[in-house]
């Protein structure tokens, strides 16, 4: 290639952070933009989901970029759900059979610093915070921000624009407002909100409760999760309908109905929290809801990537390792075309589509299998049936770890296999069991094999007549 183009990226959290990196090593010169100030100076807010859940494609990006070790350094393995139910009564589900398979916490803003810190290093990334964009050009690939420390506004421009600042993306917005394309956009909300709370570490700095799981209080229409932090601490979130319910954000609106509702629902939790109901009320009540949009290229010049293009709700774990996943993909699609490249100008339009095609049926199913996953940990978790099925799965996985994954560990620990496939195959695989268990077909002394073996006939019986059933739409 005779030149390397000039990239703007809107938005430095941790796509765009990660994306920044990525394109400097491949010696293109990056200017990041972020409306928040620079998140290594300020503290943290109140009330924003602090961890997340890394996983193995979320591992993937990071490895990519060689930043891989020094995040890990950061994670606290999470070996399975901890169930509590209504009597303080605890049991661990493992994630999966197989050894060492495990997913992670991993604090945001210690990620995100990371890779800002890594990106930083490059001598062609340029950082630019506390810039709100106020207008994209992107045809040109430009846009104007406004300075919140001076009131100044300024421009950027690159050769391509790059918009990964996340679900509420001005990028976005300036697609689904540009006449000039068909730009269609979703927006679902569930009815539930969800509140960050927090269980302190002990007076020693250790954990009140198992380290290394992530809890789960399933309570069928809400929910309480959660996860471990490096000093001792646990985040907590409560999923909760906003309204027509005995417990509700709508009615919590006193220190002496919090406590009921957590005395009544979450008596162990509450244990834990000596400062509940000061948190509850001091932290804001967030929506859920999943966004889905198409094109996400426009006039070959600019695209956007991560929660921009498909922001998702939370119950898989795998909105950040999606949209790493998302930052390898691109990597994929541009060194395909580098490779083919000897001089001359990179067909960015090309690429932007290429990139779409091979990655939007994917985002569009850990979407749908998210919210699966929402219904499945509030509500089954708890059930005999989901846990004689999740029994089953780990047994399959421990036996014959190469012949068998539940849609979790498709979804979770194998990278290779794409979203869209494991959502097909997984909820096959899930009815499968589900039917054989509840008609009696796996008898306990049925060997394993022979259990397995009736498990994969009858999910590829599904999956034929499901695959069936869409030529006849």
């Amino acid at each position: 290639m005779s030149k390397k183009d000039n990239i703007l990226i809107i938005g430095a959290g941790l796509c765009g952070s990660l994306l920044a990196l990525r394109m400097a090593q491949r010696g293109y010169k990056v200017t990041l933009v972020e409306k928040r100030p620079d998140l290594r100076n300020i503290e943290q807010d109140a009330g924003r989901s602090i961890n997340l859940s890394l996983s193995d494609r979320g591992l993937r990006g990071l490895r990519l970029a060689g930043v891989e070790e020094e995040a890990i350094k950061q994670c606290i393995p999470m070996h399975g759900r901890m169930i509590h139910d209504k009597q303080g009564n605890t049991f661990l589900s493992k994630y999966s059979g197989r050894e060492n398979k495990f997913i992670n916490s991993i604090s945001r803003p210690g990620l995100n610093m990371l890779l800002l810190d890594a990106a930083e290093k490059m001598p062609n990334v340029s950082l630019f915070f506390n810039h709100g964009c106020e207008s994209v050009d992107l045809e040109n690939a430009s846009a104007t921000f406004k300075n919140y420390e001076t009131g100044a506004v300024t421009s950027f421009k690159g050769d391509i624009l790059l918009g990964t600042d996340g679900a509420g993306s001005a990028v976005r917005r300036s697609m689904f407002n540009n006449r000039d394309f068909l730009f269609s956009f979703s927006l679902d909300w569930l009815t539930h909100g969800y509140k960050e709370l927090t269980i302190p570490p002990t007076e020693n700095g250790g954990y009140r409760t198992e380290k290394n799981a992530l809890h789960i209080w399933p309570r069928g229409e809400d929910m309480l999760i959660a996860l471990p932090n490096m000093d001792g601490s646990f985040t907590v979130t409560l999923f909760l309908p906003y309204a027509n319910s005995n417990y509700c954000f709508e009615n919590l609106i006193t220190p002496e109905k919090v406590h009921e509702y957590f005395h009544s629902e979450f008596p162990d939790a509450l244990a834990l929290m000596p400062n509940l109901t000061e948190v509850f009320f001091e932290n804001p009540t967030g929506p859920l809801g999943t966004i889905k949009c198409s094109p996400w290229n426009s006039f070959g010049k600019s695209l956007i990537l991560g929660d921009a293009a498909h922001a998702i709700v939370p119950f898989y774990g795998q909105g950040m390792n999606a949209s790493f996943e998302d930052v390898v993909v691109f990597d994929e699609v541009l060194e395909a075309f580098e490779e083919k490249l000897f001089s001359g100008t990179i067909d960015w339009k090309k690429i932007f589509q290429e990139y779409e095609k091979a990655r939007k049926k994917d985002t569009d199913a850990i979407a749908d299998l998210a919210v699966d996953n929402f219904h499945e940990m509030k509500e089954h978790t708890a059930s005999e049936l989901f846990q004689k099925k999740r029994k089953l799965e780990t047994a399959f996985e421990a036996a014959f770890p190469d012949n068998y994954s539940s849609k979790y560990s498709m979804v979770t620990f194998n990278e290779t296999i794409s979203y869209d496939e494991a959502m097909t195959r997984g909820r096959a695989q899930d009815k499968a069991i589900l039917n054989l268990i509840d008609d009696g077909e796996l008898s306990e002394n049925m060997p394993l094999n022979e259990k397995l073996i009736l498990v994969k006939r009858t999910t590829e019986d599904i999956l034929n007549d499901n695959a069936i059933l869409g030529k006849l739409k």
